[in-house]
């Protein structure tokens, strides 16, 4: 196999760029375990521990993130806002979640509290990654969002409901699933670098099935991994 060229950012890796690129992938992309990209490689007769994987992630997974980020189209305008409750270590936190109309995961946020200074801290983080405020905010009923967006956004149109606010709701689910696999996770700032990676990765596959006709649905499935493929090959010449 051929080693990557020196300055890449695969630069003193023995595996080539291709191989721990899939190998980022698979462990961001679905529910499973370290060991289980272990074997998933093995069988493709590439040998690497299960440590090899999590330290490729630690170094590539947010470096894939930011970059599928800066190439994904502009989110929508209107923004769904939801928290829920983690245990981390034993003691309960909370992940703040913001996704769009479409579905597109906007940004995370670990926090301990569930208060308007909490809330405040995830609208300031939105401004500032979306470079702009939403037309419409949807939250539920928790009297902290109202809080913090007239203070930090107080031109936006906020509606609070339980019924409208399934589109992040149900964002949270992958999560789940994930959170299952690792057998918790081990501290706040751990879930928080790994979540971070791990939505922006979905997001690039976040294909829409409804209203869309076979054919159409394939071909953006291909341009998903193509992007991928594209970034990957920009990481190795970089």
């Amino acid at each position: 196999m051929r080693s990557p060229a020196a300055g890449s950012l695969y630069a003193g890796f023995r595996f080539p760029a291709e191989v721990i690129s899939d190998a980022v992938w698979v462990y961001f992309r679905f529910p499973l375990s370290l060991r289980m990209v272990e074997e998933m490689l093995a069988a493709r007769g590439i040998v690497v521990s299960h440590e090899t994987v999590r330290q490729w992630a630690l170094k590539f997974g947010q470096e894939f993130a930011n970059r599928i980020r800066r190439r994904l189209p502009r989110v929508g305008d209107k923004w769904h806002l939801d928290e829920v409750a983690i245990k981390i270590a034993g003691a309960k936190h909370w992940l703040w979640r913001a996704v769009d109309q479409a579905g597109m995961v906007l940004d995370v946020l670990v926090q301990s509290r569930r208060d308007k200074r909490a809330a405040k801290r995830l609208l300031r983080k939105l401004l500032k990654r979306q470079c702009r405020a939403p037309r419409v905010m949807v939250t539920d009923k928790l009297s902290s969002y109202g809080a913090a967006k007239r203070e930090v956004m107080p031109g936006v149109e906020h509606r609070q409901h339980k019924g409208l606010n399934n589109r992040a709701e149900n964002s949270h689910q992958p999560t789940r699933r994930r959170e299952r696999q690792m057998k918790r996770f081990t501290s706040a700032r751990q879930a928080q670098r790994f979540l971070s990676a791990h939505d922006q990765i979905a997001n690039l596959f976040h294909l829409r099935r409804d209203h869309v006709s076979a054919s159409e649905h394939r071909a953006a499935r291909v341009r998903a991994f193509e992007m991928w493929a594209e970034i990957s090959r920009v990481a190795a010449a970089a």
